[in-house]
């Protein structure tokens, strides 16, 4: 790992000591440097207190749970967060990137897996649009583009969308997804080349739902009837594209 890895800081909000000291160890051998809160205020107040690279948030947490936890970080800053949780229903996973978080892994995981995950969110979260902390981007060269596709207007030197004339909210995946398949139009991408193309992830280190459930969320902010899509389209057993 190279220095600048070296330097990089983790947050890390678990409630289980066992697991929050594993999770230690494993940044620190890593190459990480870190920090632990124990209960969800406390995760706040540091969260927001100190700069850190990555944020790993359990759920379950006493005082404040995860999910609110990630909703005020998100709110003053854009710092990447991976929700760590040992919960499977499908709504959390969907309410959890709803609120901001860039990802998230289930518990049991593996190491590897996570490690994978935290590399990449930080690798990508360095080469973003810079964000103020309203949550928008100030002009950077080579993001003055404005893209068209219709009543879908996506201007990249702003991190703003619009559809059929209004102002939609997109949170940071679901924009770097709607720009990727923008900037393809008519290119059908696979699940596996988004994973790889949008989140940075190879192999088996993400997961395919995650797709899914992006789309799914970017889809219903996108098309006035979701069920009769005019612009996020599924090609059967092939992948998503724009039209």
């Amino acid at each position: 790992m190279d220095n600048n890895t070296k330097k990089k800081k983790i947050l890390i909000v678990e409630d289980e000591k066992n697991i929050a000291q594993m999770l230690a160890f494993n940044m620190t051998a890593a190459g990480y440097d870190y920090d632990i809160a124990y209960d969800g205020e406390l995760g706040l107040d540091k969260a927001l207190n100190i700069d850190f690279d990555l944020i790993l948030l359990d759920i379950m947490l006493p005082k404040m749970d995860g999910f609110e936890v990630c909703r005020r970080i998100r709110a003053k800053k854009s710092t990447p967060i991976i929700i760590v949780t040992a919960r499977e229903e499908e709504i959390d996973k969907i309410l959890g990137l709803d609120l901001g978080a860039d990802d998230y892994v289930t518990k049991p995981f593996s190491i590897k897996v996570l490690l994978a995950r935290v590399k990449s969110n930080i690798r990508r979260a360095a080469g973003e649009l810079v964000l103020d902390q309203s949550g928008m981007s100030s002009e950077q060269p080579g993001q003055s583009q404005t893209i068209k596709i219709r009543d879908l207007v996506i201007d990249c030197a702003r991190y703003q969308v619009t559809i059929r004339g209004e102002a939609i909210l997109l949170t940071k995946k679901e924009y770097e997804l709607l720009l990727h398949l923008a900037k393809n139009p008519g290119k059908v991408f696979s699940r596996e080349e988004l994973l790889e193309e949008v989140w940075g992830y190879e192999g088996f280190y993400g997961d395919l739902n995650t797709v899914d459930v992006t789309v799914s969320r970017l889809r219903s902010k996108l098309e006035a009837d979701s069920s009769k899509p005019e612009y996020l389209f599924t090609k059967r057993t092939m992948g998503y594209y724009i039209k």
